[in-house]
């Protein structure tokens, strides 16, 4: 089961407010802050090793724990860069419509959250099928 998640809509809510287009167009760069974001702390280890060389042991412990941090951060945007990414693109194969071929022309007819689905309906041909993340 999907978890909330508050910096970006959920699939229905994305699709009722802004429509799949926006909502997938709003996923990517999120996805692509995340890979900024892991790219920056990917600096910031190697600035921490830098300041390996010399120092106190006050100093190298202060040092230690922004590497820890550094690298913490960056397999997490790493990560998230992942899910985001995977999950809009698997959402974005689905949203041509199987009968019309119209593609992000969609309403949502139903939110299965026991599923994960989503129940849409192509604005072109009114045929409905689910999208699964």
């Amino acid at each position: 089961m999907a978890t909330h998640n508050y910096l970006n809509r959920s699939l229905a809510d994305g699709i009722r407010k802004v429509g799949f287009r926006k909502w997938y167009e709003h996923e990517l760069l999120s996805s692509h802050a995340h890979m900024l974001l892991a790219l920056l702390s990917t600096i910031a280890l190697m600035a921490t090793l830098e300041l390996f060389q010399g120092g106190t042991l006050g100093e190298k412990l202060l040092n230690t724990l922004l590497f820890m941090i550094s690298g913490a951060v960056g397999l997490w945007a790493l990560r998230r860069y992942l899910y985001l990414l995977s999950h809009a693109e698997a959402l974005a194969e689905q949203a041509n419509c199987p009968v019309c071929t119209a593609y992000g022309l969609l309403n949502v007819v139903e939110d299965d959250a026991r599923h994960d689905g989503v129940r849409v309906k192509c604005r072109k041909c009114s045929h409905e099928w689910t999208l699964l993340p």
